[in-house]
């Protein structure tokens, strides 16, 4: 289920730790512990997947593990009870949309500034 190379590197950032090659489950592209951003090899440069996980960082802050997991699992569970499927279920995690709501802006509002400006004179 978890797919893992041995002897793949933690690279310590401001904050939070990032293991590209770590178990990651199968279908993700990444997955937050607590501090650590655990991400597949080759998405590490992905600005859209970090951004994302590192809301979830946030989370984990501002919950600590039990709430943060409760909250995870408990909708999540929450969903599948009402017959949705498991990607339908997980969309609807409010944790996710939230990391994903503040990835997307993120990158939307980062491209937006690099965009030249055009300065008309009277």
């Amino acid at each position: 289920m978890l797919q893992y190379r041995e002897h793949m590197p933690i690279e310590q950032r401001e904050g939070y730790r990032v293991w590209v090659g770590g178990p990651v489950p199968r279908g993700a592209d990444g997955i937050t512990l607590g501090s650590t951003i655990i991400v597949r090899a080759g998405k590490q440069n992905s600005a859209h997947l970090m951004r994302h996980e590192l809301v979830h960082v946030r989370q984990w802050r501002r919950y600590g593990a039990f709430g943060f997991i409760t909250r995870y699992v408990g909708s999540y569970l929450m969903w599948r009870l009402r017959r949705k499927g498991h990607l339908g279920a997980y969309s609807r995690i409010p944790l996710e949309v939230e990391a994903e709501w503040v990835a997307r802006r993120s990158i939307e509002t980062a491209v937006r500034e690099q965009l030249p400006v055009e300065v008309v004179s009277p």
